[in-house]
């Protein structure tokens, strides 16, 4: 393929499934605004507390169908397909369960309070019960896009956002259901995606299909490594929201826990950008080097890690001019304290977005090449290593300054690594 033709077709996948991962994101962002001004600060609170679960369930969503569908675009094996259904129903039967049984439990653990406990366990239960529709839903959109229908797969998860929404302001608002409606909505969203999804297989075109089999742990286990890094990715973001919390909390309290709500929220929005990205990357990668194109596996790599690096430093400067405002969107007691804090947060934080965008797809295209150790060592560094012992360190000796600077100080030294791995891996090629 001629360099024009590998842009276009980067840019058709990238941007279609930016909006889809988008859309999944925003499923967090649309109760974090509703919920801030239907329920207010603790709300807000709890809701931070519960979030680790939703990312637990969404990275083991995105494992699955980032590792099946990268196999699959290597092998065109049906087996690869059913295998990954049969994934997704082990994993979240067990969630499920945890919802059902535990919640109470686990919001104590996470760190809620006797004013938030309530909230936190209404919220989790209902996310966690629909974690199948959730994780189904994230394994057919990688299937889907790898099965060039990368527009059908943004419908999608768009009507689902959109569901989503309107169910925010029915449940929380007419209804005032608080924390149960809020999470009620975002379940039903994936429901509506899957029901766009399936359309795909409706009008039979797709080329992957489930075939009744027995379960194969070697090809559930392969799936598992291609897949890995971004499950880390994910649950790494729950991990270092709830050691966040804890270090917020002896610092400034349930108010600060609200503030960081509002800008993780943000956050993980504009970070899910660089997830699509690279998951746009992945069918093209995945093609080329199943076809022995190296020079092409690599211009890929470069497209994304250019995009966003660009996208990084727009968002950086819209968020430095418009903070205030932004933050008044999830304000709606004008909580002063709240504003200021946000503000400055805001200011500091999202100086990592370079770093991240570098990090995430630096290790996802490594697995999109069946290359999963490097990922694993990536985004485990960036996921626990590094970022973990660095907010202990940063709020020690600077305070709330500090824990606001502990993602670019996590993710910059990771960068270094990223960088040396790639090099050295286009070096080989």
């Amino acid at each position: 393929m001629e360099n024009k033709s590998i842009g276009s077709l980067f840019a058709k996948y990238v941007f279609l499934n930016i909006i889809s991962i988008i859309g999944i994101s925003a499923y967090i962002l649309a109760d974090t605004v509703f919920v801030a001004r239907g329920v207010g600060a603790d709300g807000l609170t709890a809701m931070n507390l519960a979030l680790p679960f939703f990312n637990l369930i969404q990275g083991a969503g995105l494992m699955i169908g980032m590792g099946a569908s990268t196999r699959f675009s290597i092998s065109k094996s049906d087996k690869v397909f059913t295998q990954a259904i049969y994934f997704v129903l082990m994993v979240s039967s067990i969630l499920v369960l945890m919802g059902t049984f535990f919640s109470e439990d686990i919001s104590v653990l996470l760190g809620a309070d006797s004013v938030i406990k309530e909230m936190t366990s209404d919220y989790l239960r209902v996310i966690l019960t629909f974690s199948p529709m959730f994780m189904l839903n994230n394994t057919m959109l990688c299937f889907v896009r790898n099965d060039n229908d990368p527009k059908l797969s943004m419908v999608a998860m768009l009507c689902g956002s959109i569901s989503n929404i309107i169910l925010d302001y029915i449940y929380v608002f007419i209804m005032n259901l608080g924390m149960f409606g809020a999470a009620l909505a975002t379940g039903t969203a994936p429901v509506v995606s899957l029901c766009i999804q399936m359309t795909h297989m409706l009008r039979k075109r797709n080329s992957f299909h489930f075939k009744p089999m027995k379960l194969k742990l070697p090809v559930i286990r392969d799936i598992g490594a291609l897949g890995v890094s971004s499950l880390i990715s994910e649950v790494s973001s729950g991990v270092v929201i709830v050691v966040f919390n804890f270090v917020i909390l002896g610092l400034a309290g349930n108010t600060g826990v609200a503030v960081y709500g509002i800008i993780v929220n943000i956050a993980l929005v504009i970070i899910a950008v660089f997830t699509g990205i690279s998951e746009g990357m992945q069918p093209l990668a995945s093609k080329f080097y199943g076809m022995g194109e190296k020079e092409n596996v690599v211009k890929v790599y470069r497209y994304g890690v250019t995009t966003a690096i660009v996208f990084s430093v727009a968002i950086y400067l819209i968020s430095f001019i418009y903070a205030e405002p932004i933050v008044a969107i999830f304000n709606s007691e004008n909580d002063l304290t709240i504003a200021n804090m946000a503000v400055e947060g805001m200011k500091y934080y999202f100086t990592a977005f370079v770093f991240v965008g570098i990090n995430v797809i630096t290790a996802i295209f490594f697995s999109s090449t069946d290359n999963p150790k490097p990922a694993f060592v990536i985004s485990v560094l960036r996921g626990f290593v590094v970022i973990i012992p660095m907010a202990f360190i940063m709020s020690k000796l600077f305070g709330m300054i500090g824990v606001w600077w502990t993602l670019t100080a996590s993710e910059f030294i990771v960068s270094i690594f990223s960088v040396f791995m790639i090099n050295k891996s286009i070096r080989c090629k």
